[in-house]
């Protein structure tokens, strides 16, 4: 049996009765020390703790801390550990899997804990383990925040072990029961100690390299989740007006050129926003009209007035492009009052009367069923306005992240290199609110290496020094110079 496998079983069994916790302890330490030679090399630092104590009142744990840590007593920096509890009269042993920030504080490793990149990689752990093993995780919204209790609505799914949660509660940052099953029970364990041994820096061995890294590519997909054209389709058709948003370079002006063209047979039209597009310009406004030598003044319709006209009984979509950049308050009006999605399905569509009479006579619109409306927002773009409440609750917004395979497909060995370190700089260091300035995948796309090379030059280098000389990435500002610099060497 495997190291890993052994302790797998050694953690789902929970804690053992009497003199069997001995043996126990000496069980865990073993498979622990197993893992360095069979699933690590050998020569990686590392400690141990293992405390199976009797009586109830006490926490036993056991699991993995930092090498430099002191044999018994208090420690700091990330651990990973369980906290194992015996069996009872209804339910057998099991253990909450953690990562813990010790009680002596966040040294030596606060590289680690104040880190971006930790975080981020435990929010995709948690999606992961969500979707390949249907396993509930817990993840701290701060890890350094030690002040911040373990939060009730979990604890309350989690009473075996609230002795742990009580005693060690605000430095737990991320926790999953134990599920009964050994296969998500080792995908559990293996992946959150696959992932603490990449922040350790511990070299995986060639034997479970390739598994390894296939991991990590897995993390870095739930945090850069593939959007596909249907999922979109399908949100339209629920929700009828939707945004795609995302960083620039990303494909959604041009995911939505498609979804018009594709599922909507290109029946429809598409827009572009930017500051000087008024409600007169969306609506309807007066406008005047030169006849011969007389100047007169009708009411012109605007792009919804025309594409409520144009809507026959085949779904129709109207694309508006870089939808944040006007004021959308301004430019809706009274006309926000229309886009109720439910109401317009069920056939009890909202009318609002218009200021002036339109051309055809008309004095009131309402959106018809067949109507349709996708919108794209550069979430980077620092011009654009503010999306009040009352128009973001009218959307359904979804995520475009750049996609490594469209760059990969290329077979160009330079733009699959430097999309991932820069993509990786990200990850790791860019905060929350700069996150969404990442380059998309169209910045590296290119029929020849020339070609690459020309736009690497002019177009993305120009744009991260037009970032930070903005002091947009000041936060990973070292790292994204030292990428600058290389990739200058490459091109």
């Amino acid at each position: 049996m495997s190291a890993l496998d052994a302790l797998t079983k050694l953690i789902m069994s929970g804690l053992p009765n009497g003199e069997a916790k001995a043996v126990a302890e000496e069980e865990i330490k073993s498979a622990i020390d197993g893992l360095f030679g069979e699933r690590y090399h050998s020569k990686s630092q590392y400690g141990k703790r293992v405390v199976l104590m009797p009586g109830e009142d006490n926490v036993s744990f056991a699991g993995l801390v930092h090498q430099d840590s002191p044999s018994s007593g208090v420690y700091g920096g990330t651990s990973l550990i369980w906290f194992p509890v015996g069996s009872d009269d209804d339910e057998q042993g099991s253990s909450l899997l953690t990562l813990v920030c010790g009680t002596r504080g966040l040294a030596p490793d606060e590289h680690i804990l104040g880190r971006p990149g930790h975080l981020r990689h435990l929010r995709a752990l948690q999606l992961f383990l969500a979707a390949e093993a249907e396993l509930s995780c817990w993840v701290k919204h701060n890890p350094t925040d030690l002040s911040e209790q373990f939060p009730r609505v979990i604890r309350s799914h989690l009473q075996r072990f609230d002795s742990a949660l009580k005693k060690y509660g605000s430095h737990i940052y991320f926790a999953v029961q134990i599920p009964k099953e050994f296969d998500k029970a080792k995908l559990a364990f293996s992946s959150l100690l696959d992932l603490y041994a990449w922040e350790r820096n511990w070299i995986p061995l060639k034997a479970h390299s390739s598994d390894i890294a296939r991991f990590r590519l897995v993390l870095r997909s739930f945090l850069f989740p593939r959007v596909r054209s249907e999922d979109v389709v399908s949100l339209l058709k629920k929700r009828r007006f939707v945004i795609l948003q995302g960083p620039p370079g990303t494909g959604k002006t041009r995911m939505a050129s498609e979804i018009r063209e594709k599922a909507f047979n290109d029946c429809g039209f598409t827009v572009q926003f930017h500051p000087a597009v008024s409600y007169e310009s969306f609506v309807s406004g007066i406008s005047p009209r030169v006849d011969g030598e007389s100047l007169h003044f009708e009411v012109k319709p605007g792009w919804l007035v025309q594409a409520i006209r144009d809507c026959g009984n085949e779904p129709f979509l109207m694309v508006i492009d870089e939808i944040n950049r006007a004021d959308l308050a301004r430019v809706l009006g009274e006309a926000i009052y229309l886009f109720e999605p439910r109401e317009i399905a069920e056939g009890v569509a909202r009318k609002v009367r218009l200021a002036n009479k339109l051309d055809s006579q008309e004095d009131t619109i309402a959106i018809p069923q067949n109507l349709y409306v996708l919108g794209t927002m550069n979430s980077a773009d620092r011009s654009i306005a503010i999306m009040d409440l009352a128009v973001r609750r009218r959307f359904a917004f979804v995520d475009v992240w750049p996609d490594i395979d469209v760059i990969n497909a290329q077979n160009l060995e330079l733009a699959t290199e430097a999309f991932s370190k820069l993509q990786d700089i990200f990850i790791q260091y860019a905060t929350q609110d700069s996150f969404s300035l990442l380059p998309g995948h169209s910045y590296f796309l290119a029929q020849t290496e020339e070609e690459l090379a020309s736009r690497m030059k002019y177009d993305l280098l120009p744009l991260l020094n037009e970032y930070l000389l903005e002091g947009r990435l000041s936060s990973c500002e070292t790292e994204l110079r030292a990428y600058m610099d290389w990739l200058n060497a490459e091109v």
